[in-house]
């Protein structure tokens, strides 16, 4: 069966939401569950955090590698092997009973997630064109940005009401749904010439810096800024970002081309999204405080974010609407400018408790409706950007930048609370958590400005005769 006459093509939308939010709703409700599972299972903090962002971050070290084996071998076939890897890093999350099986199982949902992310991006640019793709690329934006509004509420509601790990089993159903769905899929893959090298250098320095830095951030603190340690792994990570930049510059089969990064609108939509997924650090940093330092439950805090959750989803297919009429840049400078709004108002931590949940309430569904009408104009600009036989390593970098960025993101905001909780009290914290994710938000709109193209008005009529 041919993509051409393949008639299933809502079908598989869902299939591919259902897979997209195996991460960002189920792994990721890992934000706002640590104090349940930190007292069901009896670990440090510092694992937890660990555990975390353990997932992100190995999402982010292989996407690449995937989204280029996807045009390689078949996106249809790297998305079933997300799938297959989900249910089994859910599986393993479900039967820990200590630190080895969770911190196995996050890796495994990492893989997974670096395998689903760009195959099935890859698989809506080969079915669908113009308006239609950005329709697509819209409900791949409710399972993603959508997904990761619905986390927090869905996973304190599940880990209150019927335990955590039950998180993990619905996980298992929808990538089971998942793979039912897209069966009748036919396969995708890019007209490729020659033999097909992979770039295992790049992958080993690039696995080696990526932890290094993961290090720096999560364990720091604990092993001291001055620490040998410490100062050994900053150096790796400053070497190995110069030798990967260097190593990688010269290699005709590069794990990541970095020619693709000439397109200043690819730049842009890149480094945009790396850094307004660090932002979801908020997440982690407001749910702990208002249970640590205001009371609140699992469950409670959850419901602060649901107000992200209804603005996400209704702004989505609003920012694909304005992109079509104004051009991308337009929705994605204010969706920035509004996700940095609703972020700072949360660090006003010095409000009386009653005020504060009002203003944590707003800020949420500001937080929402800035990241939903930044999302399908981003993902579009990235996907349109990129040549037709690099499409699945062009979403790869562009998703590798979700998932370091949430991954960074979470990592340095649970530190800086962290380290400002043990000299100061926890309001303090995160007021300075907050503030780091405000900084984050303030640079991402920045790379927007000065990188992200004015739609012509010969463009913007093109699009609207789409």
């Amino acid at each position: 069966m041919s993509i051409e006459n393949y008639q299933g093509s809502n079908k598989m939308i869902i299939g591919i939401v259902f897979g997209v939010t195996t991460f960002w709703l189920f792994a990721q409700a890992m934000v706002n569950i640590v104090p349940a599972v930190q007292k069901d299972l009896g670990l440090d903090l510092g694992v937890i955090n660990i555990a975390i962002s353990l997932t992100s971050l190995f999402s982010g070290m292989f996407i690449v590698v995937a989204g280029g084996l996807a045009d390689k071998i078949g996106r249809k076939k790297i998305t079933y092997l997300g799938l297959i890897l989900s249910v089994i890093g859910s599986l393993l999350l479900v039967l820990a009973q200590g630190s080895v099986l969770l911190i196995i199982g996050r890796v495994m949902q990492g893989l997974s997630a670096a395998c689903i992310m760009p195959a099935t991006i890859a698989l809506m640019k080969a079915y669908f064109e113009g308006a239609e793709r950005q329709r697509a690329l819209s409900y791949w934006s409710i399972g993603s940005w959508g997904g990761s509004g619905i986390t927090s509420f869905a996973g304190g509601a599940i880990a209150t009401y019927m335990g955590w790990k039950w998180i993990f089993i619905f996980s298992i159903i929808f990538a089971l749904l998942a793979m039912w769905l897209i069966k009748d899929v036919p396969e995708s893959k890019a007209k490729t010439t020659g033999k097909f090298r992979f770039d295992y250098g790049g992958l080993i320095i690039f696995i080696i810096t990526m932890l290094a830095i993961n290090i720096f951030i999560t364990q720091g603190a604990e092993l001291g800024w001055t620490s040998f340690i410490t100062l050994l792994v900053a150096v790796v990570s400053v070497v190995g970002i110069v030798v990967f930049i260097y190593y990688e510059g010269r290699k005709s089969n590069a794990l990541i081309d970095f020619k693709l990064f000439k397109n200043k609108g690819y730049t842009g939509a890149t480094v945009s999204n790396f850094l307004l997924n660090a932002v979801a650090g908020t997440l982690i940093v407001a749910n702990t405080y208002v249970q640590v330092g205001r009371g609140f439950t699992a469950f409670q805090s959850g419901l602060l974010s649901l107000g992200y959750l209804v603005a996400v989803l209704s702004l989505i297919r609003v920012g694909e609407k304005i992109m079509q009429r104004t051009g991308a840049k337009k929705p994605m400078v204010w969706g920035s400018f509004i996700t940095l709004i609703g972020v700072a108002v949360m660090g006003l931590t010095f409000l009386p408790d009653l005020l504060y949940t009002i203003i944590v309430f707003v800020g949420f569904i500001l937080f929402g409706l800035g990241l939903g009408m930044y999302a399908t104009p981003s993902t579009d600009t990235a996907v349109d950007s990129a040549p037709d036989d690099k499409i699945g390593e062009a979403s790869g970098i562009y998703k590798m930048a979700s998932s370091l960025g949430n991954a960074f993101g979470i990592a340095i905001s649970a530190t800086v609370y962290g380290a400002v909780s043990e000299v100061s009290s926890v309001h303090m914290a995160a007021t300075v958590g907050i503030i780091t994710n405000v900084i984050f938000a303030t640079v991402s709109l920045l790379s927007i400005l000065f990188l992200i193209p004015t739609v012509t008005k010969k463009q913007k009529e093109e699009s609207m005769q789409r």
